[in-house]
């Protein structure tokens, strides 16, 4: 168990349980590690993450960003009343990867009270090679927000 950044001490087995019936299982997510001001988790590159040249997909990489950047802001703040949404996300791909695993390592550029940033580098498993970079952007909106749109919405 670590603090850290973390509004309390969160250990892998705690975040396994947020992979149940997502986008995270069904493309193979894995976290991997917590540590005192980051997160690490890993993705296969198989017939669910590959595009039709064979290659890891963008959006692939995008979802394992976006699974560590949002999971890693939901860690700094108090679940009961908060919660972390994407605003943007950005990926650079700068190498081909065809079979294994990335993982990523996400760290934070910027914690508010009210916007957060994250950096994931992801990087191939068998040769530690750079595959691409992301970064995103998140909203910390109060708990009770999400639902007060979607009822405002179905209103209109």
């Amino acid at each position: 168990m670590t603090a850290g950044i973390w509004f309390k001490p969160y250990t892998l087995e705690n975040l396994t349980t947020l992979r149940k019936a997502n986008m995270g299982e069904h493309v193979g997510f894995e976290f991997t590690a917590i540590g005192p001001d980051f997160l690490k988790g890993r993705l296969p590159v198989d017939h669910r993450t590959t595009q039709p040249f064979g290659i890891l997909h963008g959006g692939a990489s995008c979802v394992l960003s976006e699974t560590l950047g949002s999971v890693a802001a939901w860690m700094t703040i108090d679940p009961d009343l908060y919660r972390a949404v994407g605003l943007e996300i950005n990926c650079n791909h700068i190498r081909a990867i065809t079979e294994g695993f990335v993982t990523g390592m996400c760290t934070s550029l910027h914690v508010g009270r009210r916007t957060q940033v994250w950096q994931t580098d992801i990087t191939e498993d068998a040769t530690g090679k750079r595959v691409a970079i992301s970064r995103l952007t998140l909203s910390i909106i109060d708990h009770g927000t999400l639902s007060t749109q979607k009822e405002a919405i179905h209103v209109r």
